[in-house]
């Protein structure tokens, strides 16, 4: 799989199969990532793995928080549903209707259902491999740069290897019950976490395709003399 491949093909898998991923797989994926750019290769990032027993202690911990509303983020990824701005907000909905209403054939009625898909975050989708990210918070927010090239290169070098995956800053909503049971020290910031795994080609979510913004969207070409305005 070439770059181009990786990059047009990569999807957020929501729906695994129980299939062990092999430790050396898991160590050569994390190994490339290791590769992406950092500030000054500063390389401020760590990462943490959680499979079999371990997951399911934290799973079990990171549900029973959910269920009791004991929430307790580290900072603010996202606004409120009702803050978001145009045109992201749109987007934001665009989103939601692709993924419940066409992939999963949930209406907007079924708040239960909803909850219930949302739930499974807490469970990695059911991948046999979690992780969650965190960076050094001494070089400030510039580690989140970085903390983004690193994570954007383990997803596809994933893919490059036949792995599925999911970045999941839902995680980060329960903070304390990620340090506790992962004894991550005060001086890491919580970025997010990962499902990893092979994806379940059957299940409803795969059917979930969400677009991209053409070139012309998003870039502007600064190339005439003519418009440059200095002296």
């Amino acid at each position: 799989m070439d770059v181009a491949e990786a990059l047009s093909s990569r999807r957020s898998c929501r729906g695994y199969l129980p299939t062990p991923v092999p430790a050396d797989v898991v160590e050569r994926v994390l190994a490339l990532a290791s590769h992406s750019a950092s500030n000054s290769n500063s390389q401020p990032w760590q990462v943490h793995v959680v499979t079999g027993a371990a997951k399911r202690r934290l799973t079990e911990d990171l549900l029973k928080a959910y269920e009791a509303g004991d929430r307790g983020r580290e900072y603010d990824y996202q606004p409120p549903a009702e803050e978001w701005p145009e045109p992201f907000h749109g987007r934001r909905q665009a989103f939601g209707h692709t993924l419940y209403a066409e992939a999963l054939g949930i209406g907007r009625d079924e708040p239960e259902r909803r909850l219930a898909h949302h739930r499974r975050n807490y469970d990695f989708f059911g991948a046999p491999v979690g992780m969650i990210l965190t960076v050094s918070r001494r070089p400030r927010q510039g580690a989140l740069v970085d903390a983004g090239l690193f994570l954007q290169a383990l997803m596809l070098a994933a893919n490059a290897e036949g792995l599925a995956t999911c970045a999941q800053a839902s995680l980060i909503d329960f903070s304390p019950v990620l340090r506790r049971n992962l004894r991550i020290p005060d001086d890491q910031l919580i970025v997010c976490g990962l499902s990893l795994g092979y994806a379940d080609r059957d299940h409803l979510s795969t059917r979930c395709r969400t677009t991209r913004l053409p070139v012309s969207a998003f870039v502007t070409f600064h190339e005439a003399e003519d418009e440059y305005c200095g002296t």
